[in-house]
């Protein structure tokens, strides 16, 4: 089956930006729910945000501290996904993951890694002076 690939990691140093993509062949990445999860060094893989599918583009966020750094768009036409990432910290140092749900449009209320069924093997974020 396909799975998402993710890109644009690397390492940065605190309050720099950086923009990952995510992309999904054969994946109609503008109709179903897509998710952006990360998981730090020694942590539990945690939910970021989700950007619903279609007129149901809304974002949902699962971590409120981030909403005023972190911002996820949709380019269709070029079948992407991207999460901007502003005046990023080093507790953002992490492996970023993109997933998308199959058959729905609907971000789950809660982080729910069973809804998402297709995943990416992850990007690194590494933000250190």
């Amino acid at each position: 089956q396909s799975r998402m690939v993710e890109s644009g990691g690397g390492l940065v140093k605190p309050g720099e930006s950086l923009q990952l993509t995510c992309t999904g062949p054969g994946l109609a990445l503008g109709v179903f729910a897509l998710a952006w999860f990360r998981q730090a060094p020694g942590k539990k893989r945690e939910g970021i945000l989700c950007l619903g599918g279609m007129e149901k583009g809304t974002t949902t966020y699962y971590q409120g501290s981030l909403k005023d750094r972190f911002i996820v768009s949709r380019d269709t036409s070029k079948r992407a996904v991207f999460l901007q990432m502003n005046n990023l910290e080093p507790d953002d140092t992490a492996i970023y993951y993109c997933a998308t749900r199959r058959q729905s449009t609907r971000c789950p209320p809660d982080p729910d890694e069973q809804a998402f069924e297709i995943w990416g093997q992850g990007t690194q974020v590494t933000v250190s002076a």
